[in-house]
């Protein structure tokens, strides 16, 4: 494992990973290795990523938190550019942290990328003027599958940095902004969502 560094069941969650990588640099810039997979086998992780997905976001903007209900998906996150907060909630229902969160800042300048397995909702927020976040999956997208949960359930309890507002019942963005005043923006789908209680479980 030479080439990268990985912190397991991180917050005490089976499962989620928080993997560094080894970034070698000069005067010309630096290199480095997204993923390996010998590296990734002899961490114990034997997944197969069948899709590269990458987004672009401005400041304020939350995404999520999303899952498939019955294709789910394992994802490799990280952000190439600016900085996001991302997130997972664990949804398996014989899991003893059911319903636990835990989140990781992701950015260009950390190169952290966070592993989460099949079982979670995810979902992260925009700290930078831009981000552009890239994920690997090990299955393809179902349009029907989608399903979601509030963003800011109480249950829940995510702390969302840089977030100013108070929770008014609703996952509506209306009322919350960062700590420098950019809205948060939502899209209508995931203002949408309900609560933990009333949400899909694995």
């Amino acid at each position: 494992m030479g080439q990268i560094k990985v912190e397991k069941n991180v917050g005490g969650i089976d499962g989620l990973c928080v993997i560094t990588p080894t970034v070698h640099g000069d005067a010309r810039g630096y290199f480095m290795e997204t993923y390996n997979q010998k590296d990734m086998e002899e961490a114990g992780f034997h997944i197969n990523f069948v899709q590269d997905n990458q987004s672009m976001s401005t400041k304020g903007v939350l995404r999520g938190l999303h899952f498939q209900k019955h294709f789910p998906q394992c994802k490799l996150v990280r952000a190439v550019r600016g900085s996001v907060f991302d997130v997972a909630v664990d949804l398996r229902r014989d899991s003893k942290t059911y319903g636990k969160w835990y989140g990781v800042e992701l950015t260009e300048e950390n190169k952290k990328q966070f592993l989460i397995p099949e079982g979670f909702a995810h979902g992260f927020l925009v700290l930078s003027d831009v981000a552009e976040f890239c994920y690997k999956v090990n299955d393809f997208w179902h349009p029907n599958d989608e399903g979601g949960m509030a963003w800011n359930d109480p249950e829940i309890g995510i702390q969302w940095p840089q977030l100013v507002g108070e929770y008014q019942g609703s996952p509506s963005a209306a009322g919350y902004h960062l700590e420098d005043g950019t809205p948060l923006n939502l899209s209508d789908k995931d203002q949408q969502w309900l609560g933990l209680k009333d949400t899909f479980s694995f």
